[in-house]
């Protein structure tokens, strides 16, 4: 708009100059004082530089406007598409000439990408949630319609099935729980001084006859640590990284470690093989996620547990990671920050007071 003004106060002055000086020379002023009024030349030529204005202005204006105008309509457009419910709908910027009405474009643009992505995420959710929800309870209403035509025997090994089945719809419902709430922030969260050590300590000795069942000898190495944190949450995370090796990992050796990384305390789960590939370990910890679908189900996998661990690593202000051992395992890891997010949620959770005590670098195995 600056750049308009300074072109139509310079057009004035040298229009006015050209003028005069146009008239004064095709029309000399006649000898004798000047007339009052304008005469019909006058008038002529006044109207021709009106109309040469004018067209000039219009031509302008209409280009102005075009750049103006264009990105926003198109803008419009796209926003009431969407409001319809087409998601795929874009704005269009133009020739970008006008830099901030070409960045409100790309922003829109950016937003409804955003929406279609969180859309499709969605969509994606419910259809494997039904997936994962059908085959529990497709075996509970096959067995249960036996049982009621007497087709099936009641007899305990069947009440344990049926058992089994519906603490996999609980652990499967108390899975997505974490997650959801995760996502949105609103996980609950009781944080208060843990014994770390305790804690994993007890999430061990809880998956210690699940894991000498399926062959896995079980080595923990654990130190000292007061923590401000979740006590339950932390043997939940402990528990499901315990039972996706129990599921996918090779029969050995399974080490369970504590220690100090900088400001951080780190829980390492490590089996001995095979391993994840390069292209899933990117996505190990996304809901839903598996490497070997085939093989996950077979096993009872629902591609929630490593996501519940990654939820409560960083409901605690830490985060979940993943690599590769020295001799081709699995390590996955639990990063804790050692003060300050976990202080954090308890504010916000209206969690117990904390108490802090310093890091004795004493190991033990067990």
């Amino acid at each position: 708009m600056s750049i308009v003004a300074a072109i139509a106060v310079l057009m004035v002055f040298v229009g006015t100059f050209i003028f005069y000086t146009v008239y004064l020379i095709w029309f000399p002023p006649p000898p004798g004082p000047p007339p009052l009024l304008p005469e019909a030349s006058d008038f002529v030529l006044i109207a021709i530089f009106l109309l040469l204005g004018l067209a000039i202005a219009i031509h302008a204006a209409l280009r102005l406007t075009r750049r103006i105008l264009a990105p926003l309509n198109s803008l419009a457009e796209g926003a009431r598409r969407i409001a319809a419910g087409d998601l795929t709908a874009r704005a269009v910027a133009g020739d970008r000439s006008l830099g901030e009405t070409a960045q409100l474009v790309d922003d829109f643009n950016v937003m409804a990408q955003r929406l279609q992505d969180v859309a499709e995420s969605m969509a994606s959710w419910n259809a494997a949630i039904a997936h994962e929800l059908r085959t529990p309870l497709t075996i509970l209403r096959g067995r249960l319609q036996g049982l009621t035509d007497g087709v099936f025997d009641p007899s305990d090994e069947l009440f344990r099935s049926l058992l089994a089945q519906v603490e996999n719809l609980s652990r499967l419902v108390d899975d997505l729980r974490v997650v959801t709430l995760s996502d949105s922030q609103r996980l609950d969260m009781r944080v208060e001084a843990t014994d770390l050590a305790n804690e994993v300590a007890q999430a061990v000795e809880a998956m210690r006859p699940a894991l000498d069942g399926a062959g896995f000898t079980v080595r923990m190495t654990t130190q000292p640590v007061t923590l401000p944190c979740d006590g339950a949450r932390i043997r939940q995370a402990l528990l499901a990284l315990l039972e996706n090796a129990r599921r996918y990992a090779t029969p050995g050796v399974i080490e369970i470690r504590m220690n100090l990384e900088n400001t951080d305390v780190v829980i390492a789960v490590e089996d001995e093989g095979p391993g994840l590939s390069a292209e899933f370990a990117a996505q190990a910890f996304d809901p839903f996620a598996r490497a070997e679908p085939s093989r996950s189900r077979q096993f009872g996998g629902s591609g929630l547990g490593l996501s519940v661990v990654r939820a409560i690593a960083e409901a605690h202000g830490g985060h979940a990671r993943y690599r590769t051992s020295k001799t081709g395992g699995s390590v996955f890891e639990i990063v804790l920050p050692l003060d300050g997010a976990a202080a954090d949620s308890k504010a916000a959770t209206g969690g117990d007071s904390i108490v802090r005590r310093p890091m004795m670098p004493l190991p033990t195995e067990h």
